[in-house]
């Protein structure tokens, strides 16, 4: 029996390239990278162009059994467009609906989406964790954006057969990281003062690793179909309990000024970056009981392993 073609978009990308990477090493699944330019995957597997803005024609589907949709434009912080919601839409909504119809009428047989946890809501309150069984509710454009592309994809399945699985993952770190997680472990290797001592909220996140495991079992498992996950590492941190074992990770001492969360917001609010302040100091708990229910799955790497591999790829990489 062949082994099942995995076209994985984004492959350019923190997720979607670890995921190749997995793929290649398990050596069960042939993955096809698809991407829009140079990646380090050249001579590894296959690699196809893609282009969800619409300006080149979508690639050759035909073969392709499982498609592993990573590719989107990503939620920022200073969003610069006039009409944000238009260009997340542009490339979440439209550029996956363009791709998935391609894949039904090209017989691929199941779509996972990679989505976010923002499909759910901003916050949560602490003990009160969100589910996948919650009424949606984003509160921004890029988690909009993705919801609606939730919706198109489930109408598409009843349409034409093809299975759709949907994840839904909160913050993503790993070795590589970037964005705000990233600024974080500058902050802290500089030994910069953070009013962040006193912050008793609890935040999940998931380790790379724990989610391109995920991703990997929904290729094939035949209860996958049709389901929603939300996905985690199984263990929640406050902000506080974060910044100190990164440090510890960095093999540096946090430098915490104990200020409460009040005394935060309202000056952030003040300066408009509210949104980062609610991000700091708010809660925002995942539970994956049906994720560990549905695919008897559990995290498989430990929050703390995978914090000291993040610390160490970036003391490794920071003056490159």
């Amino acid at each position: 029996m062949n082994a099942p073609r995995v076209l994985v978009t984004g492959a350019r990308g923190f997720v979607g390239e670890a995921v190749v990477f997995r793929l290649l090493l398990d050596r069960r699944f042939i993955p096809v990278a698809a991407t829009r330019g140079e990646t380090r995957l050249k001579g590894l597997c296959s690699i196809v162009l893609l282009d969800l803005a619409g300006r080149n024609a979508l690639p050759d589907l035909k073969g392709i059994d499982v498609i592993i949709h990573a590719a989107a434009r990503v939620h920022v912080m200073d969003e610069s467009s006039s009409d944000p919601l238009a260009e997340y839409r542009r490339i979440n909504v439209e550029g996956t609906v363009q791709l998935a119809l391609k894949a039904a009428a090209s017989g691929v047989k199941r779509f996972i989406f990679i989505s976010s946890i923002k499909v759910n809501g901003e916050q949560t309150e602490v003990g009160r964790p969100f589910t996948a069984l919650d009424q949606p509710a984003p509160q921004d454009s890029y988690g909009l954006s993705k919801f609606e592309a939730e919706i198109a994809l489930q109408e598409i399945a009843q349409d034409t057969g093809m299975e759709v699985v949907i994840i839904r993952p909160p913050l993503v770190y790993g070795p590589g990281v970037r964005a705000n997680f990233l600024s974080m472990m500058r902050w802290l290797d500089k030994g910069v003062p953070l009013p962040l001592g006193a912050i008793g909220n609890l935040r999940s996140m998931v380790s790379l690793a724990n989610l391109v495991d995920l991703v990997v079992i929904c290729i094939d498992h035949s209860r996958a179909g049709g389901q929603v996950f939300l996905v985690s590492d199984g263990e929640d941190l406050s902000i506080t309990a974060l910044l100190k074992s990164m440090a510890h990770a960095l093999g540096r001492k946090a430098s915490l000024i104990p200020l409460p969360a009040a005394m935060l917001i309202w000056p952030a609010t003040l300066l408009g970056r509210k949104a980062l302040a609610q991000r700091l100091c708010g809660s925002l708990q995942v539970d994956i009981s049906h994720t560990r229910k549905i695919l008897g799955w559990a995290p498989p790497f430990a929050m703390e392993r995978i914090l000291r591999q993040t610390a160490d790829h970036y003391l490794d990489n920071k003056n490159r």
